[in-house]
C-alpha cells in the first residue's frame, strides 16, 4: 500500500518565489529527516504566497500509514511558523 499526505500552505509574508522556495525548503528537509517520508512540492510552484506539498509513505498496514501520516499533518500544523495550513488530505492506495 502507499498513502500520500497533501498539504496545503498559505505563506503570507512571501514577496516573490525565491523567497517562497527558503521557507519551503527547510519544512522539505526537516520533514524527511524527521517522520522518514518522501517529500515534493506538487502543485502551486507558480504562486508566491501558496505551496502544495506531498508526503508518501509505503506499507503493508493502512491503519500504520494513517495514524503516521496524521502525525505529521499535525506536526506541520503546530510546528511550522513560516505560514498556514489551509488543508491536509490523506489518501491510502
Amino acid at each position: 500500500m502507499i498513502a500520500t499526505l497533501a498539504i496545503h500552505l498559505h505563506l503570507p509574508a512571501c514577496a516573490s518565489l525565491k523567497q517562497k522556495r527558503g521557507r519551503i525548503k527547510p519544512l522539505i528537509s526537516r520533514l524527511r529527516r524527521e517522520f522518514n517520508v518522501s517529500v515534493a512540492e506538487m502543485d502551486l510552484q507558480d504562486k508566491w504566497d501558496e505551496a502544495v506539498i506531498v508526503c508518501a509513505m509505503a506499507g503493508n498496514d493502512a491503519t500504520f500509514l494513517q495514524s503516521a501520516l496524521g502525525n505529521v499533518a499535525k506536526w506541520v500544523e503546530s510546528n511550522w511558523s513560516d505560514g498556514d495550513v489551509w488543508d491536509s488530505k490523506i489518501e491510502i492506495i
